[in-house]
C-alpha cells in the first residue's frame, strides 16, 4: 500500500538552522528519499509563492499565500510503499528525528481511479 507523508515545517526553526546543519540535515534525509521503497518526493517552494483558490458566494477568489495562517506550512510530500501503516509510520518517524521540525502527517494514497475519469 502506498502512504503520502505530509511534511510540515516551522520557518523560524527552519531559518535559526546553519547552512552546515542543513546540510548536514539534507545528506541523512536524501539517504531515506533514495530507498526503494520511497518511490516519489516534491519539495514545494517556500509558503509565500501560494496562491489559494476558493469558491465563496458565486465567486472564484484568488489569495496570495497559503490558506491558513500559521508558523507551519506543508513543505512536501513524500510517497513510500510499506506493507502497512506502521512501516509507514516508521519511515515518517526516522525523517522526523532527522529533522526535527514540525509535524508529518501519514495518510493511506486512494489507488481507484475517480469516477468518471
Amino acid at each position: 500500500m502506498r502512504y503520502a507523508l505530509l511534511a510540515y515545517r516551522n520557518v523560524e526553526v527552519r531559518d535559526r538552522r546553519s547552512e552546515e546543519e542543513q546540510r548536514r540535515i539534507d545528506v541523512k534525509v536524501a539517504e531515506v528519499l533514495a530507498r526503494p521503497n520511497v518511490t516519489g518526493w516534491l519539495r514545494l517552494q517556500d509558503v509565500e509563492s501560494a496562491t489559494t483558490v476558493r469558491h465563496e458566494e458565486g465567486r472564484t477568489l484568488l489569495t496570495d499565500g497559503p490558506f491558513v495562517d500559521s508558523k507551519d506550512y506543508l513543505g512536501g510530500f513524500i510517497v513510500v510503499e510499506a506493507e502497512n501503516l506502521d512501516g509507514a509510520l516508521a519511515v515518517a518517524q526516522e525523517l522526523q528525528e532527522l529533522t526535527a521540525t514540525s509535524a508529518i502527517e501519514v495518510r493511506p494514497v486512494r489507488e481507484e481511479p475517480l469516477v468518471g475519469a
